[in-house]
């Protein structure tokens, strides 16, 4: 306890010296320039880069790859510092969330050497190519092509709902390499360049107005045969290794922004929550200090109530799983509940504004109110992202129930 303690010492010491005044909580009478403003983006760029360099971005990955190879124990204390100043982790992404963690598990010392320190100092922004416009759900069905032509493979089809990749410098991807093979075992996990010759990249506008996802066009798209990752034709075991860490990275919306439970993490739970309530206040009214509307009052204090529960219970497998590398079967099951949380969450806001929350442009509507609509709109793809609800009903069924098909 002693060595944690003195971590957190250094830490704090540390982050008082590094962190700019722009990307923390600030004390009163400061002033900070507005988000977007070019004192703000400055400063957030010195902030990645002296967290990249600290090995923070990646706080556990060893420090030959670019990490500050913390413990487990060193890490919880490293968010709860970050929480404490209210200073952001910068570049979480991507490549740190489920490439990464692939590459250390799988990949081959000189594929770890060449990518994860680009990852650590976010030179280079990941998208992920596993959905196709006819194989979502049935992920193994995907029909992008890859043949072997000398030390590279080229590459034809398409790739959907691929979110960020036109802001993407590199792409993770699942191939059929065996086309005759039965569906699972003829498929391949390889990584390529996005502005190689070939590739044409088209955002798709959603109903809230963004266009974060994209779909990607492959037309003899070469890559080099040493980016295969693992074996040729077992990519389908790596493919469901990393959604195991992109569903546990998703589950965290159903926490706030997952991370551990700390009394710290449960206070800012209640506060978010709380924040419904008032912003519920001016529509609804109140009686005798409290929401006027009973109804919504209920179901603002279940709201809270689960999600304490749910932030508790990723903490408790957190704990029952450090004996083990990486997420399992379980990251489903919050994965599930994480999204519908946070959609109810999304709903109970939108019961609480009325025909306010239902505003798109124009006068009548406050930016507040706007924003929320184009949220609201959002959340729906949540429990779409990264497997459907059905697909995570399936995988608890099957993994960690063991019901028989």
């Amino acid at each position: 306890m002693e060595s944690l303690e003195s971590f957190r010492q250094e830490l704090r010491s540390w982050l008082t010296e590094n962190c700019p005044p722009t990307q923390r909580r600030l004390r009163e009478g400061e002033i900070q320039p507005p988000w977007g403003s070019p004192a703000f983006e400055e400063e957030a760029k010195l902030w990645l880069e002296r967290c990249a360099n600290a090995g923070y971005t990646c706080p556990t990955w060893p420090t030959a790859y670019g990490g500050a190879g913390l413990s487990k124990e060193q890490e919880k204390v490293l968010k709860q510092e970050f929480a404490a100043m209210g200073a952001q982790l910068p570049g979480q992404s991507f490549g740190t969330h489920m490439l990464g963690p692939v590459l250390l598990e799988l990949g081959t010392e000189e594929q770890k050497q060449r990518f994860l320190p680009d990852i650590v100092h976010s030179r280079v922004v990941w998208a992920q190519g596993y959905s196709e416009p006819g194989s979502g759900s049935d992920l193994a069905s995907l029909q992008t092509r890859a043949v072997r032509d000398g030390d590279e493979y080229v590459i034809n089809g398409s790739k959907i709902w691929t979110t960020g990749a036109n802001r993407a410098d590199w792409m993770f991807c699942l191939v059929r390499t065996d086309p005759d093979a039965p569906k699972h075992d003829g498929i391949s996990f390889i990584l390529f360049d996005l502005k190689s010759p070939g590739v044409t990249i088209s955002p798709i506008e959603l109903i809230s107005g963004a266009s974060e996802f994209c779909q990607v066009f492959f037309e003899d798209v070469r890559a080099k045969a040493d980016n295969l990752i693992g074996e040729k034709n077992k990519g389908w075991s790596i493919a469901k290794r990393l959604l195991q860490y992109e569903r546990t990275m998703i589950s965290g919306m159903g926490a706030g922004g997952g991370g551990s439970a700390s009394g710290g993490k449960k206070k800012r739970v209640a506060k978010r929550l709380r924040g419904i309530a008032d912003a519920a206040l001016p529509y609804v009214g109140e009686r005798d200090g409290k929401l006027a509307d009973g109804a919504l009052r209920d179901q603002i204090t279940q709201c809270e109530m689960d999600t304490l529960c749910f932030t508790l219970t990723m903490k408790r497998s957190g704990e029952e799983a450090k004996a083990q590398k990486g997420p399992s079967h379980t990251a489903s099951m919050f994965k599930l509940y994480g999204t519908e949380l946070n959609k109810r969450r999304n709903e109970i806001l939108t019961t609480a504004l009325g025909t306010q929350a239902l505003g798109w442009e124009g006068e009548g509507f406050q930016k507040n109110e706007l924003d929320h609509t184009r949220a609201w709109l959002r959340s729906k793809g949540n429990s779409i992202e990264g497997g459907t609800s059905e697909v995570q009903l399936n995988v608890i069924a099957k993994r960690v129930l063991g019901l028989p098909d």
